[in-house]
């Protein structure tokens, strides 16, 4: 869509070309079309090269990071993992980290800066950041997607840009009895951040369930990501679950990944109804809930993260600039309201 002064420019041409139409031969009529396809263009390109304000902010090497501005940081490692995917981690100078530790609660991102096009996009580190400034990223490359092809052509020791952190849900104890959190590819990866960060201490007193879907067996997460939330779930089984889904086995034969069942369907009503009231998900709790338990006494949330078909089949499409929208899909039909869903 054109700006408004970049309609006025092509409304004020278009005025210019029926006004000598109206007066001089076919001849000038043809050159004033042209220049009425040449200027609306013109105004279209110039739209569309104009920086937006992310893209122009400053980079400090000085500064705290901070979403005002970039910061240089250092590739360290970059490695093949599952299909078409990378685990990159990158070091900012420790000096750098802000004070405020509360800056890095569940769940944030930063922005990763191409500086060859000035595009940025946001990713989100798995263990947040540690002490030493170190943050972790699965990314998969996609053909039209610049940063992901950029940040995969990246050789270690090579500077990468970030901006933020920036929160994009609040985690907040003894909000909610349950939580299930939906992912497909690395939609995983905001929710490996919050798992691992809610396990890390003890006070959360609910109970999650993490159903994330792959279309073959060889793209679902690699084992610097599933290896540690298995080892979540066998530590904490009347806290946390975690189910694997499938489009299709395609030539494995092999249904289970570490002992983990994988599910060849797609996460639709029947799973995230079992993954609600199936209390044997949770060994210690079968006497408390039926399998016709009412919800109407807990407290329970929906977390979706992934391609925007599967988002919309399940929660209802994004509004518009990826704002919350409307709840509708499978979580509409069971009859969920809109605080108790949130897409990522």
């Amino acid at each position: 869509m054109l700006k408004p002064s970049l309609h006025v420019l092509a409304r004020h041409v278009s005025h210019r070309a029926r006004g000598s139409a109206t007066t001089n031969t076919s001849r000038i009529q043809k050159a004033t079309t042209t220049l009425l396809i040449v200027g609306s263009s013109a105004a279209v390109a110039t739209y569309f090269l104009l920086p937006d304000i992310s893209r122009g902010a400053p980079t400090s090497d000085t500064k705290p990071i901070s979403p005002s501005h970039f910061t240089p940081a250092e590739l360290v490692s970059s490695t093949f993992a599952s299909n078409g995917t990378k685990i990159l981690t990158v070091a900012i100078p420790p000096e750098l980290l802000p004070t405020e530790r509360d800056l890095f609660a569940p769940i944030w991102s930063v922005f990763i800066k191409d500086d060859d096009i000035q595009v940025e996009r946001p990713y989100t580190p798995l263990d947040g950041v540690d002490k030493d400034g170190n943050m972790k990223f699965w990314i998969k490359r996609y053909n039209h997607g610049e940063v992901s092809r950029w940040l995969h052509s990246k050789k270690v020791g090579e500077t990468i840009e970030i901006r933020g952190p920036v929160r994009t849900w609040s985690w907040k104890d003894d909000t909610w009895d349950e939580i299930i959190l939906i992912s497909g590819g690395t939609g995983i990866t905001p929710f490996y951040q919050l798992l691992r960060t809610v396990f890390s201490g003890n006070s959360f007193k609910g109970r999650i369930t993490l159903l994330h879907s792959s279309r073959l067996p060889s793209e679902l997460p690699p084992p610097d990501v599933l290896d540690p939330l298995l080892e979540l779930a066998r530590h904490n089984p009347d806290k946390f679950r975690l189910k694997l889904f499938v489009d299709s086995f395609g030539e494995t034969k092999d249904q289970s990944f570490a002992g983990v069942e994988i599910h060849q369907s797609r996460i639709g009503k029947d799973a995230i109804w079992r993954a609600v009231h199936s209390a044997s998900n949770f060994p210690s709790l079968r006497g408390l809930f039926s399998r016709d338990s009412d919800d109407s006494d807990r407290k329970i949330l929906f977390l979706i993260c992934g391609p925007e078909q599967m988002v919309g089949a399940i929660a209802g499409p994004y509004g518009r600039n990826y704002s919350q929208g409307p709840i509708g899909g499978v979580l509409q039909s069971l009859g969920y309201k809109s605080h108790q869903v949130w897409k990522l």
